[in-house]
């Protein structure tokens, strides 16, 4: 690997509940604003938990019908996201076999699944002929990488809430191994479904506020109860340092280094122990000590002791001054997406040197020794942010961003 070779963000792109693309999610986190609204739909009518954050997108003014057929709900994000992100970064023209394609999933194409089942149960004979092609979780990256014509790698990592995050280190470590010269990176999750909000009710995970769906989602709030889960895509595009200045492009910001481990302990419970040694051996990837650092995008997730665990990792590595944010309390959970939506936010945060306030939480849990952004957002003069996404299973990634 050649540890000189830098590896610029020179696009982004996102479509998410907060928002149709990257700057209006920007602006509706730094408004306070939340995409959580209450499920309405019939499927969701006997549900212990009817709260989600939802697209409102209407997806059919960016994909042709064709497209809207043949690709899953959760293909048909990473598409529109992926696209926004490459013509930020002004479509750049690159070696076919030099450009790869990396967006993770943690659960892929689960509404097809659910209604080709549903289908297949009423008439065998009307089930869809795209329908392994919409489900499995690779359809998002071979997507782009086919539309952009992406053939040194379409890849598609699964790694629960890590997903998006993982996916994001894998295409660093691409270009730095000198695989690739641009990579377009990042997560996609479309899973809003009564299997899912049923399940993760009785897990008692997620938050029971449906009565105030904007505000349920608190994270590190002393009055927090579960998280609330979400849906979208957040998409980056990654490119060597030669290849950008080569034709002029404008970084956004730089990835410095990632970390990834496993906690190889609990199918649910994480090791905070773990947590921050990931979070150190990215800072040592990246050639940054912890005082570098301007502020933490948290994995955050709202839940009464992830948050616990991760305070006390994030204040181990850092101490308790560094200001501390995430993008859950108006976007809600985005699992394989929510690391990638990190990153991006980051990413603007270093540019604009303003980190988005949490606006749903109020009182930090003395339990959880940081300094939370809340109220208002912060202006900061911060060189580099850590992101953080911890996934079931002990998946674990930190990505350290630099300011371009």
């Amino acid at each position: 690997m050649n540890e000189s070779r830098r590896v610029l963000v020179t696009g982004i792109g996102a479509l998410t509940p907060l928002g149709d693309d990257a700057d209006s999610t920007w602006e509706a986190l730094l408004g306070g604003r939340s995409g959580v609204v209450r499920v309405e739909e019939d499927w969701a009518e006997e549900l212990p938990v009817r709260i989600a954050g939802l697209v409102r997108t209407d997806l059919g003014t960016h994909l042709t019908v064709p497209q809207t057929r043949r690709l899953d709900r959760a293909e048909q994000f990473a598409m529109v996201a992926g696209r926004e992100a490459w013509q930020d970064a002004g479509a750049p023209e690159v070696d076919p076999e030099r450009f790869a394609v990396v967006v993770g999933s943690a659960i892929g194409g689960l509404t097809t699944t659910l209604a080709q089942q549903a289908q297949l149960l009423e008439n065998p004979r009307r089930v869809s002929p795209h329908t392994v092609t919409m489900m499995m979780a690779n359809g998002a990256a071979a997507w782009l990488a086919i539309e952009l014509g992406a053939k040194a790698g379409a890849r598609t990592p699964v790694s629960a809430c890590a997903s998006g995050s993982e996916a994001i280190m894998m295409g660093w470590e691409m270009i730095r191994a000198g695989s690739a010269d641009v990579v377009l990176a990042g997560g996609t999750e479309a899973c809003v479904t009564g299997l899912t909000l049923g399940a993760l009710a009785q897990t008692r995970a997620l938050s029971k506020r449906d009565d105030d769906p904007a505000t349920a989602s608190r994270p590190f709030d002393a009055d927090r109860d579960g998280f609330v889960l979400g849906e979208g895509a957040a998409i980056l595009v990654l490119e060597s340092q030669e290849h950008a200045e080569a034709r002029g492009a404008v970084p956004i910001a730089e990835v410095l280094g990632a970390a990834l481990t496993s906690d190889a302990l609990d199918i649910v419970n994480a090791d905070p122990a773990n947590q921050e040694r990931t979070m150190r051996l990215a800072l040592r990837a990246a050639g940054v000590e912890p005082g570098d650092v301007g502020f933490v995008h948290a994995h955050a997730t709202s839940t009464p002791v992830g948050d616990v665990n991760e305070g006390g990792a994030i204040a181990a590595v850092f101490g308790g001054d560094v200001p501390v944010t995430s993008t859950k309390g108006g976007a809600g959970h985005l699992l394989g997406a929510a690391g990638a939506l990190g990153a991006v936010v980051a990413a603007q945060a270093l540019q604009a040197g303003r980190v988005p306030h949490i606006a749903t939480t109020h009182t930090v849990d003395p339990a959880i020794p940081l300094d939370v952004v809340t109220g208002s957002p912060r202006t900061v003069d911060a060189r580099a942010a850590l992101v953080n996404a911890f996934g079931f299973g002990g998946h674990n990634v930190s990505l350290v961003l630099a300011r371009a």
